[in-house]
């Protein structure tokens, strides 16, 4: 399955929104590859294993499963998740673009991979609708972590 899709982060029309930057935006999605707790439900401890400049090889442990993946990035532009296939987990990856077609008006870009079949008609293809669902949820919380993480100071 690939699921694609766009989450405004600031609506350059509403004068009330509260605009977040480049920065503080790249900046919540690196706490994001740091410590993925506050972003994922479930999720009781994340482990780096390994660093370098533009890379990042970590465990998340969800009560007995444990998934290792690779987080690459390049600063201010992208991130992205690759997990590992185990027995409790099937592997895939995750794309998170930073767009700004407009000076300002900044967009997350979501590009999801698994392993799950779209052919109609199979078990996977109305799986894969929920998990389409829970995607895009989790995204919208995502921009809402790092809004908090960006109103709290941490970046002043």
């Amino acid at each position: 399955m690939r699921f694609e899709h766009l989450v405004e982060v600031n609506d350059l029309a509403d004068p009330n929104a509260n605009l977040l930057t480049r920065e503080e935006l790249w900046f919540g999605l690196l706490c994001r590859a740091e410590d993925a707790r506050p972003f994922l439900p479930g999720l009781e401890a994340c482990r780096i294993i390994e660093r370098t400049d533009t890379e990042l090889v970590r465990d998340l442990h969800f009560g007995q499963a444990v998934i290792r993946d690779r987080v690459r990035f390049r600063e201010l532009e992208w991130i992205s998740f690759e997990s590992e296939a185990t027995a409790e987990h099937a592997g895939g990856s995750l794309t998170i673009r930073i767009e700004e077609p407009q000076a300002g008006a900044l967009f997350l870009r979501f590009v999801y991979t698994t392993s799950l079949s779209e052919t109609t008609g199979s078990e996977d293809a109305t799986y894969a609708d929920i998990v389409r669902s829970a995607y895009h949820q989790s995204d919208l919380d995502t921009l809402k972590v790092i809004r908090m993480i960006a109103e709290s100071g941490r970046l002043q």
